[in-house]
């Protein structure tokens, strides 16, 4: 029986017999990856060394380079226009404050003007019919404020057309009694200077002795050589 078997066995009707390998599925799909690797490695080293061959490389690198220069370039040319532009912006609100600083400027400058034309128009009417040209006092009020105090208020003109500045000088008297007997008083420091061209107000506060009693003002307005020019007086 044993004969038959081992006769079998050893014929061609035998059985086929399969050989396998006792290497690790893991390892099996690590040396897989490996040559895998090794070959992808191969490839770009190919490739790497047909570009350096065909020179394509060296172009890009230039290319890449140029277009950098050229880059740099543009931000440059785009941070001096960027300046120009502030630059610009920042005149342009300064010139407007400027212009708007000068249009207020010249509306209250037109204001001034047109007060100015309707005073010398109110006082040129306050002049009696065939006044003569020159200087006069055209108002004169004053009052006592407190014993030893008086408020006045001065009118002065000058009448005519294109007439030169007027300089000269004032003074005032007060006139009254003292201890029953006359009395006059001028402020210390003599006349007082003043410049004209049409009109000028005058005011201002004197002081003079609580016990006096002051009953009249006398203003007096002289020229440069000390003529007298024109004289008011007025009742306190």
């Amino acid at each position: 029986m044993r004969w038959k078997l081992m006769r079998r066995r050893l014929s061609i009707s035998a059985p086929r017999m399969i050989v396998r390998s006792h290497l690790p599925w893991p390892l099996r799909w690590a040396l897989i990856a490996l040559v895998f690797g090794f070959s992808a490695a191969i490839a770009m080293w190919a490739f790497e060394f047909g570009k350096d061959i065909a020179g394509l490389d060296r172009d890009a690198k230039a290319e890449l380079a140029t277009l950098r220069v050229e880059v740099a370039q543009l931000q440059a040319e785009r941070e001096r226009n960027l300046s120009i532009a502030n630059t610009a912006e920042s005149l342009l609100k300064t010139e407007k404050a400027a212009q708007d600083r000068l249009a207020q400027q010249l509306k209250t400058i037109e204001a001034e003007n047109l007060a100015l034309k309707g005073d010398l128009g109110f006082f040129q009417r306050l002049l009696p019919a065939g006044a003569s040209e020159g200087v006069s006092i055209r108002s004169l009020q004053a009052e006592l404020k407190a014993p030893g105090q008086l408020r006045f208020q001065l009118l002065i003109l000058q009448a005519g057309k294109r007439l030169p500045e007027f300089n000269g000088s004032y003074d005032i008297t007060l006139l009254g009694t003292l201890d029953g007997k006359p009395w006059s008083f001028t402020p210390p420091g003599g006349p007082k200077a003043l410049q004209m061209k049409q009109y000028l107000r005058i005011e201002g506060m004197l002081d003079h002795p609580p016990q006096a009693v002051v009953k009249t003002v006398q203003v007096r307005v002289m020229d440069a050589s000390g003529g007298v020019r024109a004289t008011q007086t007025a009742k306190v």
